[in-house]
């Protein structure tokens, strides 16, 4: 919603939400090629609603992109008022291996808005590095993992393993290496 607009109302806001996730299912899916009549009749809406809502495929594709990272992003603080904050950061984890796979998915419709001149990634990096922080300094300060680790290095580690997980789309190796992850950030004691 763009500054000095009013709330979208409730059927409104449901319409965007069922529009977002039609929309990754159909870039991670069909790629940056799907029409938007197939976006608005998997969503259950007519095509006047998606651009009522998204006057460009552009526009839809950056919304969908952002809605999911804004979503990974607040898991972080969802996770922790649930679970301990070591079992909330292995759930994060997976949490964002699934987000990478979905921008893969979408990273040929997202390359096409960045050569339309947007910036979807403007504030992604920042935000994940937000989430990783909270959930290590939660961590840190239960005693359950290092106080010394950087949420950047944390970040490129698993983007690292989201990348082979997208690679060779094998689960439980995924799962291995999370782990391999979460036991090197627990806290061992002297």
């Amino acid at each position: 919603m763009q500054a000095g607009s009013r709330p979208l109302r409730a059927d409104a806001r449901r319409n965007r939400d069922r529009l977002l996730d039609a929309a990754v299912r159909a870039f991670s899916h069909d790629g940056p090629e799907v029409t938007l009549d197939a976006i608005a009749k998997d969503a259950g809406v007519g095509i006047g609603t998606l651009y009522r809502h998204f006057p460009t495929r552009e526009a839809l594709v950056e919304a969908a992109y952002r809605n999911e990272l804004t979503r990974l992003c607040e898991a972080a603080a969802s996770l922790l008022r649930t679970m301990p904050p070591d079992q909330a950061t292995r759930a994060w984890m997976d949490r964002f291996v699934d987000y990478m796979t979905t921008k893969r998915g979408m990273a040929d419709a997202l390359r096409a808005v960045i050569a339309s001149g947007g910036d979807p990634f403007a504030e992604s990096r920042d935000r994940l590095v937000g989430a990783i922080g909270s959930l290590l300094a939660a961590g840190a300060a239960a005693g359950t993992t290092r106080a010394d680790v950087e949420p950047e290095d944390v970040l490129a580690s698993l983007g690292g393993v989201a990348l082979v997980a997208a690679e060779h789309e094998q689960r439980d190796r995924t799962d291995r290496m999370l782990n391999l992850l979460m036991d090197g950030l627990r806290y061992r004691g002297l």
